[in-house]
């Protein structure tokens, strides 16, 4: 595989309590490829969106992040100031939000918010910027005719594929999108994930998509890191992860979701994610787990390689 866009090294983020720092993202390693879709999967807080936060640096207090490494072009991102980190962002690494309405200005139309992106980190001409938001909304599947709409004005699919739009519009690297289609419904969903895979193939750009939905993320990425606690349990390819899951929380989390012909019934996984103030010892997924001896109880797993760029930290493995 090619060398990684973006690359990170045992990368800690803690939140600082009144009760003392829980640690949000744990040792956490990753690589993005060119081209790819990146998923990333887990449950409602375990880290996901703190992970891509910390990336782009804009994780707001009491949020601090400890240590590790965050390679962007060979550039470390945790080192840059804060003009450097403007130039980088959106010029080669963006990111489209989980909420539409929250991310876009209610009082300026969207073609006044791309023209604002565009002339912010290019010398270009107003009307050849208007062209430009005419264009890409246009490549988002919006008629250029709804550039001078408010936020308020356009449907929220129409809204999240603005904001794919704004996301483009200087031909990023690297593009995240953290849970961009939670609030929409199944159908306009789908296209959205369609349209934002045939431009990724289209214009080359990398995706790291984060979500909760585990078999929609496996249609849709290249490749899947699965989250669990802060911390990665299970790495590969997307069609490896979906023939042989690996982990318990994987193969859980697969289980959750009904097959299309209705031949297994689903089945959640049993209890709770644990609080990461007061994590347990060894694998945290052991209290969940229904092959748990005792090893896991005490020891951290470590990666186990069970294929071709596939890993997975469980003592089962070992």
């Amino acid at each position: 595989m090619t060398d990684a866009v973006l690359s990170i090294r045992d990368l800690c983020v803690d939140y600082v309590t009144e009760h003392g720092a829980v640690r949000a993202i744990d040792s956490v390693s990753l690589d993005v490829y060119g081209g790819e879709i990146l998923g990333v999967a887990g449950e409602s807080g375990s880290g996901k969106s703190t992970l891509v936060h910390a990336v782009m640096r804009i994780l707001p207090p009491p949020a601090v992040i400890r240590g590790g490494v965050v390679q962007f072009e060979g550039r470390d991102i945790l080192s840059l100031d804060e003009g450097e980190l403007r130039a980088l962002r959106w010029n080669r690494i963006s990111m489209v939000f989980q909420s539409a309405m929250d991310a876009l200005n209610p009082v300026i139309t969207v073609g006044e918010q791309i023209v604002d992106t565009l002339t912010a980190h290019r010398t270009i001409p107003t009307a050849a910027a208007r062209a430009r938001a005419g264009e890409l909304l246009e490549m988002v599947g919006i008629p250029d005719s709804r550039v001078d709409a408010y936020a308020h004005q356009l449907s929220g699919g129409m809204r999240q594929r603005v904001c794919i739009a704004l996301a483009l519009a200087l031909e990023p690297a690297v593009v995240i999108m953290d849970e961009p289609t939670t609030a929409l419904d199944v159908i306009v969903e789908r296209e959205i994930l369609n349209t934002v895979r045939s431009l990724q193939r289209r214009l080359g750009f990398a995706v790291v998509y984060i979500t909760h939905d585990l078999a929609r993320m496996l249609q849709y990425s290249d490749r899947v890191a699965v989250f669990y606690a802060a911390r990665i349990v299970e790495a590969g390819p997307s069609a490896e992860l979906h023939r042989a899951p690996r982990h318990p929380y994987t193969q859980g989390l697969l289980r959750a979701f009904p097959t299309v012909h209705g031949e297994e019934e689903a089945r959640s996984i049993p209890g709770s994610p644990p609080s990461l103030v007061n994590p347990p010892a060894g694998c945290r997924f052991h209290p969940r787990c229904p092959f748990v001896f005792d090893r896991c109880r005490e020891v951290v797993p470590e990666f186990v390689s069970v294929g071709p760029d596939h890993a997975a930290a469980c003592h089962l493995l070992g």
